[in-house]
């Protein structure tokens, strides 16, 4: 796990959260349609990039395996938010570059159990956490 907390995150996800809760934050960016992700992350160079697995869909291993085919991605974290754990996706998503798997569940569970929630704030901001969070409603 990374000690410091990252600069620059890029999440890619569907626009059902309000734009007001990353319009305080210059360091998040929200990309919402899959053919911005590259261009996105050509102009940020951002530290971590969020996918949602469910909005991704089948695209999700042909962008996992273009980001760790190209040199000039290497030094991005990757995380996949996911409503539900499965073993063989899971499995090869791990293998084609993810670091770090969200699941809605820990989310539910993170005010319980203080736990993830410090092992999240250790990565990323809390911030990123409540807009993965408000993405799952």
């Amino acid at each position: 796990m990374i000690g410091t907390r990252l600069k620059k995150v890029i999440l890619v996800a569907p626009d059902i959260f309000p734009e007001q809760l990353i319009a305080n934050y210059n360091s998040v960016r929200h990309v919402n349609s899959i053919s911005h992700i590259f261009p996105a992350i050509f102009e940020l160079t951002p530290d971590l990039v969020v996918f949602d697995f469910d909005f991704m869909g089948k695209d999700m291993e042909k962008t996992l395996r273009r980001i760790k085919a190209n040199k000039f991605y290497d030094k991005i974290k990757i995380f996949c938010y996911k409503s539900d754990p499965h073993t063989k996706v899971d499995g090869l998503l791990k293998v084609l570059g993810v670091d770090h798997f969200i699941y809605k569940e820990d989310l539910v569970k993170a005010p319980k159990g203080k736990s993830v929630l410090n092992t999240m704030n250790t990565i990323i901001d809390a911030s990123i956490i409540k807009m993965v969070a408000s993405v799952s409603n």
